[in-house]
């Protein structure tokens, strides 16, 4: 019975993804949804797009091993990214009514840039959209009690998500992630009732984490660990602000009013919403501990779905997968789409203009480009399963590339007028020689990688805009 409602869910939501493809008549509905949808739309996106795996499963498997400082990146990183986002970008990126966030930077810093950019940009949704599909093929796994093997299960999940992200686009993300956003609430709110109801209530388990040091949150007071600390924030606060995702959200609103409200409410939803995963899964502590114990050392992941099948009758089951679902698979679709986009228009749209592409072939190529994406993504998140790479960690290294090439010229670019095409090439080129050889050679040093391309790129702004108007 479990089994046959959760098919129903994915046929229920493939039937809403194919119904939003008949609002598809061009390349601009596609990627947009026309900048047409209203805030309540858009901020569901915000939300129900940010509110993955990771959130669900990941998030508190990392509370559970750690504490609360292991979760500086997500949600808190998360939440700022947002937050900053809808205060200090919606506005001004929505007025210049781009199609991508790779538009920004061919007119501000042209060609070159923009492909480098954009190929970024491109990279750095492996890891989230590959974390995605490895959920949903855990849940395929445990769902059919092992008969279905995880990497089965992300064949099948990568499947059901390409079909109605393929042909609806931004309209079917639209309209699947609102109708999953009310999924995600009401049955995440339902399983935390009957829940509080077998410890005793919230206070309980809140009183059993703080006896055992979980809400340990600063760092210690030395270099080190300091900076470790604002690299986790900064990491995911600014290298995802340079995303396709959370561009494509906001400049599918119907005025800047709404992209701006619709970006900050839905990362303000998405840190407040974040604790019912977590109270959930530290919940298994009070209720058995056994399987805490057990699950610690084989897969902290397993902890939320294991007590649900353990504890919980099959109604509260059934609810429990269908918003777990629905969490992974509303941000599954975002996140396919976004990198795809960026490929297509940024990349593949240049080196094809000679050939006058209509909109209609636009249209086929962007779709191409999805299904190309798609595959990669499963090979990847097959290899990842493959290395015992965990969810939470898929998702946290996604924006290394990011912080280091995008962000520094989005910002220069936005926000000073003396920012230069050869500042932007040297922020990326010190960026990318100070990151990477520290990434792969250098994986224990002080200072995290991704941080000090960071600075460097920074510098490299500064000082290549400086020389290149003395020149």
């Amino acid at each position: 019975m479990l089994v046959g409602f959760v098919i129903l869910y994915l046929v229920l939501s493939i039937g809403i993804g194919m119904y939003a493809a008949t609002k598809v008549h061009n390349a601009r509905d596609y990627i947009t949804a026309g900048r047409s949808l209203p805030l309540y739309i858009v901020m569901a996106m915000v939300f129900a797009t940010w509110f993955g795996a990771e959130t669900v499963l990941g998030i508190p498997a990392t509370f559970l091993k750690e504490d609360m400082g292991g979760l500086i990146s997500d949600p808190f990183g998360a939440s700022l990214c947002l937050v900053l986002f809808g205060v200090f970008f919606a506005r001004k990126l929505y007025r210049m009514n781009l199609l991508t966030i790779g538009d920004f930077y061919r007119q501000r810093f042209g060609r070159n840039v923009e492909v480098i950019a954009s190929v970024a940009i491109a990279l750095s949704y492996l890891g989230w959209v590959s974390a995605q599909i490895t959920a949903l093929g855990l849940v395929f796994s445990m769902l059919s009690g092992g008969d279905i093997t995880q990497a089965q299960g992300i064949l099948i999940g990568a499947a059901v998500v390409l079909l109605y992200t393929l042909y609806g686009g931004m309209w079917s993300v639209a309209l699947t992630t609102f109708f999953q956003m009310i999924i995600i609430v009401i049955g995440l709110f339902y399983i935390a009732w009957l829940v509080a109801d077998m410890t005793g209530g919230v206070a309980p388990v809140i009183q059993h984490a703080a006896a055992n040091n979980k809400f340990h949150f600063w760092p210690e007071l030395n270099a080190v660990a300091m900076v470790a600390f604002i690299s986790g924030l900064l990491t995911m606060g600014f290298g995802s602000i340079p995303q396709q995702d959370v561009f494509q959200r906001a400049n599918s609103a119907k005025n800047e009013k709404v992209a701006v409200w619709g970006t900050v409410l839905g990362g303000v939803a998405y840190f407040i919403f974040a604790a019912v995963p977590l109270f959930l899964a530290y919940s298994a502590n009070l209720i058995d501990p056994a399987l805490v114990s057990k699950l610690l050392t084989d897969d902290a992941q397993k902890i939320l779905p294991a007590l649900v099948a353990d504890h919980l009758p099959l109604l509260a089951q059934v609810i429990f997968y269908g918003a777990l679902l629905a969490v992974i698979m509303s941000t599954a679709s975002g996140t396919l789409l976004a990198p795809s986009v960026t490929i297509s228009e940024n990349i593949l749209k240049g080196w094809l203009t000679r050939r006058n592409l209509s909109d209609h072939k636009m249209l086929v190529l962007t779709r191409w480009v999805v299904a190309s994406f798609a595959v990669c993504v499963t090979l990847y998140a097959l290899w990842a399963l493959g290395t015992n790479t965990g969810i939470h960690k898929m998702v946290e290294s996604a924006y290394k590339v990011t912080l280091v090439v995008a962000f520094t010229p989005l910002v220069a670019g936005l926000y000073w007028k003396r920012a230069t095409t050869q500042g932007a090439y040297l922020a990326i080129g010190l960026g990318l020689a100070t990151w990477l050889p520290l990434e792969y050679l250098a994986m224990e040093s002080g200072i995290p990688p991704q941080f000090a391309g960071f600075l460097m790129s920074v510098g490299g702004m500064v000082v290549g805009s400086l020389i290149s108007q003395k020149r």
